[in-house]
């Protein structure tokens, strides 16, 4: 009797259950909207301002993937050298190109992620002339809703750890996000 029990349970959870399209060799392209906020280190007050970012992940297994990110933030729209003592490491805007690893912790129809990436960085305008190119770490969280086979959508949160980590001790942002899926 407990045999047939253990099986009814098994086949009733199996037949409930709901379907999970992350697989293997599946490719992700999306467009992410939201928001970042600097923190400089010599500045009293923190730079809030909108983000986009383009992403593209392809699954080399069920639980692996390799994420290619690149992102643009504005941060202080109004950011000028008041005197010629104004630091000149206070920017406009931050550019960003990131490649790396992330785990997949379920291939239900939500689906929460995390990674870390290595990239460069590009940060202009404002106090800063010209261009400040610096590498960095981010490290990469989201949870994606799989709509269906072909779109996700979902939130994520990505924390960058720029090379000078005294003049830039935080860069963090928050997306919406939106993706096409294809090849499984």
């Amino acid at each position: 009797m407990r045999a047939f029990a253990a099986a009814a349970v098994v086949l009733a959870s199996s037949a409930s259950a709901s379907a999970a399209w992350a697989v293997e060799r599946e490719q992700h392209l999306g467009v992410d909207v939201g928001g970042g906020l600097l923190v400089i280190g010599n500045k009293s007050t923190s730079d809030l301002g909108a983000s986009a970012m383009a992403h593209y992940t392809y699954g080399l297994n069920d639980a692996f993937n390799l994420m290619v990110e690149g992102g643009y933030s504005l941060v202080a729209l109004g950011q000028t050298a008041d005197s010629p003592r104004t630091p000149q490491t206070y920017p406009a805007w931050i550019a960003n190109a990131d490649v790396g690893i992330g785990y997949v912790f379920d291939v239900l129809t939500w689906v929460p992620y995390a990674g870390i990436l290595v990239g460069g960085y590009g940060l202009s305008g404002g106090t800063i002339p010209g261009m400040k190119l610096l590498p960095g770490v981010e490290i990469a969280l989201g949870l994606d809703y799989r709509v269906g086979p072909s779109v996700a959508i979902g939130v994520a949160a990505r924390q960058h750890l720029l090379s000078e980590t005294d003049t830039y001790p935080s860069f963090t942002q928050l997306f919406a996000r939106i993706e096409y899926v294809w090849g499984w």
